[in-house]
């Protein structure tokens, strides 16, 4: 009985003994574990940020009947390329050359009545100066000539309108593009105001794309402290993942941030020589941002307590410590560091997941160029 309270007594002696020899080089059987650490440096580096791009012609327009009628005639195809005034499609004009017909009569009628006007008035005019007659038969002919007169310019109005509803009978094309789809066939009945197909010029292409309030800031500040803003030369990703063979230039950009986002809408314009890009595509803008003596850490090298960063930031006796920064940003793998972090802190870059607070390791130092990072 004796031998088992010894027995008992000396395992927790050895168990208080084991809890606090834990992590101390005092115990002749402690190894302390290797872990890679990095020394921190402040580098030059380039940020490459990609935003989802809209992509729209730099023209497109609906062509739209302005008359309605039959349409006699489609003289394009889908897909095909048009020049500017091109005739694209006619409808059928009997009704509006009959209707320009009958306003063009009513106009001569209503020059012959001026001109009897004019006569009567001649007439008038000599009985006056004889005193056959008074002097206000004369005003009441001058009057009737003013009237003729009127009514031969609404009659000339009425022609020129039904001229120009004539001329929509012939639908051609305002500018160079290509020719969308086309819903109608010939034959087909249109109303005014039908959209009988889409043209856009796809000389240029517009891409749309949002950013944030800060990154706007940093891209408008750097282009005026460069004098070369990376604002004109982007890249383009395209739906395949495949980069775009033309640089792009961003051209405005919108007057107010969305309140909702708190974003501003950027519009880029890219070439398009070989009618690549569609109206309506979707794609990725690549804008780089040049940082100078930037602080970068992995990733994995990082966690969070309450919303807040941390690292274990190597000692002297090579003993860890938590220390918490502000990240500026984020590239792929990697934070660039605000405040926090010096270039004299050394860090754990992985198994931080394995330590804690006070624990003594091996340190095993390797280089910052073999972190795989844009601009390192």
């Amino acid at each position: 009985m004796m031998r088992s309270y010894l027995l008992i007594v000396g395992l927790g002696i050895i168990g208080l003994t084991g809890c606090k020899v834990n992590g101390n080089t005092e115990d002749p059987h402690f190894k302390p574990v290797s872990l890679p650490v990095v020394k921190l440096q402040n580098k030059d580096t380039t940020l490459l940020q990609n935003y989802v791009a809209d992509i729209q012609a730099c023209r497109n327009v609906e062509i739209r009947a302005k008359v309605s009628g039959f349409i006699d005639k489609i003289l394009v195809d889908e897909g095909q390329e048009v020049k500017k005034g091109q005739l694209l499609f006619i409808i059928n004009d009997v009704e509006l050359q009959s209707e320009l017909s009958r306003v063009r009569a009513a106009l001569a009628s209503a020059a012959a009545e001026v001109r009897t006007a004019e006569l009567e008035l001649k007439r008038v005019k000599l009985l006056v100066d004889k005193n056959i007659i008074a002097k206000s038969e004369y005003e009441l002919a001058e009057a009737k000539l003013k009237s003729t007169h009127a009514r031969e310019d609404e009659a000339r109005s009425a022609e020129n309108n039904a001229r120009i509803q004539l001329s929509y009978a012939a639908i051609r094309a305002p500018f160079n593009g290509i020719i969308d789809r086309i819903p109608f066939k010939s034959g087909s009945l249109v109303n005014e105001g039908a959209l009988l197909t889409t043209l856009s010029d796809l000389h240029d292409m517009f891409a749309y794309f949002n950013v944030s309030e800060n990154e706007y800031l940093q891209y408008v500040k750097s282009g005026k402290n460069s004098g070369n803003s990376q604002l004109n030369n982007l890249s383009l990703v395209l739906a395949d993942g495949s980069e775009y063979a033309y640089k792009g230039k961003v051209e405005t950009m919108e007057s107010e941030f969305d309140e909702n986002t708190g974003s501003i809408a950027f519009r880029a314009k890219f070439p398009n020589p070989d009618k690549l890009l569609k109206h309506g595509a979707s794609g990725k803008v690549s804008l780089t941002t040049a940082i100078s003596k930037a602080l970068i850490i992995p990733q994995k090298a990082v966690f969070e307590i309450q919303d807040k960063n941390f690292v274990f930031v190597l000692t002297n006796g090579n003993a860890v410590k938590m220390k918490s920064f502000t990240p500026k940003t984020r590239i792929d793998e990697f934070i660039i560091v605000e405040e926090g972090l010096s270039p004299d802190d050394t860090i754990i870059y992985e198994g931080i997941q394995n330590i804690r607070e006070g624990t003594i390791i091996n340190p095993r130092y390797i280089t910052t160029d073999s972190l795989q990072v844009a601009g390192l």
